[in-house]
């Protein structure tokens, strides 16, 4: 019988179950760009969790805080990760991402990245 070995540190797993627990319940009240969002940030918050599992406390630490942001983020009304939560989520995971040296794991909402056609008429697009 083959038995699984783990090479996640024990607060690892932890984590990446918040954020996959918070990610399923946010996708029963979101849809679209503001779902997009949320999973983008799911994904990056666990690459952020494994690749600093063997880093120093400092690190993790600032991981962790950036997963419980995430998770526990919520709007005074009780509606489940508003948008504006989740660009303030997205400004912290964000900041986290740059302090660590990790720029390709930063996360940009939909809204975020202008599409260089829909920005320039017709006649400027042919000039670039």
């Amino acid at each position: 019988m083959a038995v699984e070995q783990r090479s996640f540190e024990p607060g690892t797993d932890v984590l990446i179950r918040k954020v996959e627990s918070h990610l399923a319940a946010v996708r029963a009240g979101l849809t679209g760009p503001e779902l997009e969002l949320a999973e983008r940030l799911a994904a990056c918050l666990r690459e952020l969790v494994v690749s600093t599992a063997q880093a120093s406390a400092a690190d993790r630490g600032q991981v962790r805080a950036a997963v419980h942001f995430f998770v526990l983020r919520r709007e005074s009304r009780g509606r489940l990760l508003s948008v504006r939560s989740l660009t303030a989520a997205q400004r912290v995971v964000n900041r986290v991402v740059r302090q660590l040296g990790r720029p390709d794991l930063l996360v940009e909402a939909r809204w975020d990245r202008p599409a260089r056609e829909q920005a320039l008429p017709a006649a400027d697009v042919a000039l670039h």
